[in-house]
């Protein structure tokens, strides 16, 4: 875990970009630089009846090489891309969480931030003609380590979904929506990291816990977002639903549906005079 505000504003920078521009020719900078601010609310952990807010700077940092490219919401190592499939890296982190903040882990060792890193296959199902909408199917596949002295590696986790991009909807010139749908699935090993509970740490109403791996829920995200001239905005809503998920009885399990939301403008304050001609 870095500092709880350098993993919030990871968290919202990925986030909030699942909405990318259908692709489109264009020439661009090479490189983007700038900065922002936003905001964030979030579960503690998914599960978790406590929510936090967060008002957080956002970086904002843009690099269009022939094959690595970092944007608002991901890095792309790209690995192997043609017409329909494209292999990238994928990430994602969580927040720590202080347990003595929160009723249902009070007395157990604090969460610590953590990182997930792994490869995604985007499989492009449908395309409309002129590139206005664009429909892929996501299968990343990461692994998540702590945050700490001593990083641990706290096991995987699966999450296919399907994304649907669309430019300008509604007739919003030079907006860009994203709408993604999908499944989670991990292993035991994550998830004994966020909902076991050990005997030592049991008492009257948090009882033993041992969870398996296997299905952790749905999620569903609508995201929004725009580049102006000299800034960008954008901002994202995600449902969390854990009906179902292997570890829906753990006793860390308080809230079973949950809302996530996050809005950030960032400036842009230089960029390189080099142009490359890309699909964004």
């Amino acid at each position: 875990m870095i500092s709880d505000i350098h993993l919030a504003r990871s968290l919202l920078s990925m986030a909030a970009l699942v909405a990318c521009p259908v692709q489109a020719e264009e020439s661009k900078p090479l490189w983007e630089l700038g900065v922002g601010v936003g905001t964030l609310h979030l579960p503690d952990y998914r599960g978790a009846d406590r929510s936090s807010s967060y008002i957080l700077p956002v970086p904002y940092a843009v690099y269009r090489g022939a094959h690595i490219r970092a944007d608002r919401g991901s890095i792309r190592g790209t690995l192997f891309d043609n017409e329909n499939i494209e292999l990238n890296l994928s990430l994602n982190a969580t927040l720590p969480v202080n347990s003595e903040n929160n009723p249902a882990r009070a007395g157990m060792p604090d969460l610590k931030p953590t990182v997930e890193v792994g490869p995604t296959a985007d499989i492009n199902l449908w395309q409309q003609a002129g590139r206005k909408m664009k429909l892929e199917l996501r299968l990343p596949l990461r692994s998540s380590v702590t945050m700490e002295s001593s990083p641990r590696n706290i096991g995987w986790l699966f999450s296919p979904g399907l994304n649907l991009d669309i430019r300008d909807p509604a007739g919003l010139a030079g907006w860009n929506l994203g709408i993604l749908a999908g499944t989670i699935f991990t292993s035991r090993k994550y998830n004994e990291y966020f909902y076991a509970v050990d005997p030592a740490y049991a008492r009257p109403d948090r009882r033993a816990y041992d969870p398996s791996g296997g299905y952790a829920g749905a999620q569903f995200t609508l995201a929004m977002s725009k580049r102006f001239v000299r800034y960008w905005v954008g901002g994202f809503v995600r449902y969390d639903n854990l009906h179902g998920a292997v570890f829906e009885d753990s006793p860390l399990v308080r809230q079973r549906n949950a809302l996530w939301a996050g809005v950030a403008i960032s400036w842009i304050l230089a960029e390189s005079s080099k142009r490359v001609t890309v699909e964004e």
